[in-house]
């Protein structure tokens, strides 16, 4: 007997859920990054635009074939034609390659947050509060040492996975509940730091750096490449974790305002990031150390800059605890997403209990997670991040916007965006020539730049030979890694249609006739009780 799927409390509680996985540590630390190093304004101003060309329209498309389907990314994708399957699988292995990782740096997080009490003797220690994060996780900085773990970063790597679970645990139903923290605890955080940042002196300075624009930065080819990086992987797409979010969502929800309300809710917390990040950078007068690498700015720069905010190490401990606790509500609302997103994937596809495919998935991505907490965990995950993202999603991007554009048809899906929709509708013109033409054409020149960058300049090897990063480890972790999400998706598919004849794991396909019958109904469900009794 199938369950009976979990509903969003409220579409309130949808967005909230949703905006909770778009924002995540990217936000709080990557985008500043880039903002300082291609010029402030100049790096806003082409990431929202990449974010309404590019982003919104890809973020609906993936909602509405959630709501549509009310199956998770396999099946969901594989409505539209069952040879489509193998894109949603490829989706959902690699949200699991990125999770066994994203959770070590939701573990570092909190190790961090409860190290925060060493930051009242580093008063003005620059150099002790900078290494007090190497310290901790003993890295080799290569891709040797795999022999040493950290006891203190596997203690707090079992707390993060302990943590993700427990949200996750019951589905929708119990992430309804803890988005309501966790999406309003870490804004809260940084309104306090960035009123801190601006009345410091100096603050202001780095305010006007943050909006200030550098037009010639507009002729660099890698301001474009990050900037479509960035809204990419902000807000989490092509991960099977919209389609998931989408699949519990009632008829009568407005996919396109709240696409918009996460995009810029999104936009927003990256705003108020580079805000605290570049306040508090001017203020100690270390503007030029800002960094556009992530884990640099937040575990050995901010802290730098922590010690240096007052002379009073009780208030910089506290700001420091501030700090880490914001990174760990926006991380953990990212971390639990993904694995929700595979889990809906699996037991939708294999009609399995939700809750026992995501403890088992936690159990295996925990175990996979390990790796990271060796001394060559650093190397081995900046290795990962690389190909998993720069390569993996992007190709998954490239795929499912093909599919929808070419093979498909975007009406149908333009259709279940404004179904009972009387105003706020997606544009027919904006939403088509976004994801037929412009999507996979962008998205395949960012592929190219990525591939050419890995295997031509960089010789297959991310970092370069000096970097210590081995060329077996990138073939294994980067080049092998990648190949089996692109290809594991094929062959799955091929042998269940050798050995499943009955076509009793096939997604029930998308029909026509219903969107007709959708567009045309004057009905709307009166509430999310009555959306799920028609269901």
């Amino acid at each position: 007997m199938e369950e009976k799927r979990g509903r969003w409390s409220s579409s309130f509680t949808f967005i909230l859920a949703a905006v909770g996985s778009a924002v995540g540590l990217g936000n709080a630390w990557r985008f500043p990054g880039l903002a300082a190093k291609y010029g402030g304004g100049t790096f806003i101003f082409i990431y929202i635009l990449m974010m309404l060309v590019l982003g919104i329209p890809l973020l609906m498309m993936e909602i509405a074939i959630g709501r549509k389907t009310q199956k998770g990314a396999i099946h969901a994708v594989g409505a539209m034609n069952k040879k489509f399957q193998w894109i949603g699988w490829s989706a959902t292995v690699n949200a699991f390659v990125i999770v066994t990782y994203y959770a070590v740096v939701f573990a570092w997080v909190i190790l961090m947050a409860l190290l925060s009490y060493k930051f009242n003797g580093l008063t003005g220690d620059v150099e002790g509060a900078g290494s007090l994060w190497a310290e901790q996780i003993k890295t080799t900085g290569t891709t040797k040492g795999f022999g040493t773990i950290s006891p203190l970063v596997l203690g707090a790597l079992v707390i993060a996975w302990v943590l993700i679970y427990v949200c996750i645990r019951n589905g929708a139903s119990s992430v309804s509940k803890v988005v309501k923290f966790t999406v309003f605890a870490p804004v809260v955080c940084l309104v306090i730091m960035a009123i801190k940042g601006a009345v410091m002196p100096g603050g202001i300075d780095g305010l006007a750096k943050m909006i200030t624009p550098n037009l010639k930065q507009l002729g660099v080819a890698s301001l474009w490449i990050d900037a479509i990086g960035q809204v990419f992987y902000s807000l989490s797409i092509m991960m099977a974790i919209m389609i998931a979010y989408g699949s519990y969502l009632p008829k009568e929800s407005n996919i396109a305002r709240d696409a918009v309300i996460i995009a810029f809710s999104d936009l927003g917390v990256s705003l108020l990031s580079s805000i605290v990040m570049f306040t508090t950078m001017g203020g100690v007068g270390m503007l030029d150390n800002m960094d556009a690498s992530g884990v640099k700015t937040a575990f050995i720069i901010y802290p730098q800059a922590i010690v240096k905010l007052t002379n009073n190490g009780m208030f910089n401990s506290i700001f420091a605890f501030i700090f880490y606790f914001c990174l760990c509500t926006l991380a953990i609302d990212s971390a639990f997403s993904i694995i929700e997103g595979i889990s809906a994937s699996i037991s939708d596809k294999f009609k399995l209990n939700a809750k026992k495919v995501t403890q088992v998935v936690c159990v295996i991505a925990a175990a996979c997670s390990l790796i990271y907490v060796t001394g060559a965990g650093l190397a081995c995950l900046d290795i990962v991040d690389t190909y998993a993202n720069g390569i993996n999603l992007v190709f998954v991007g490239i795929t499912e916007t093909i599919a929808v554009g070419w093979f498909f048809k975007t009406e149908k899906v333009l259709a279940e965006i404004n179904k009972n929709t009387k105003s706020f509708k997606m544009s027919s013109i904006w939403f088509e020539v976004s994801i037929k033409y412009l999507a996979p054409i962008i998205l395949t020149i960012f592929f190219a730049w990525n591939l050419y960058d890995l295997a031509i300049v960089k010789k297959g090897v991310y970092g370069g030979k000096e970097s210590g990063y081995s060329a077996t480890a990138n073939i294994i972790l980067g080049w092998a890694v990648s190949a089996i999400v692109i290809l594991i998706g094929i062959i799955i598919s091929f042998i269940e249609s050798k050995i499943v004849k009955d076509g009793s794991l096939d997604p029930e396909p998308w029909h026509d006739d219903e969107v007709k019958n959708e567009l045309n109904t004057n009905y709307v469900p009166t509430s999310v009780a009555d959306a799920v009794e028609e269901n």
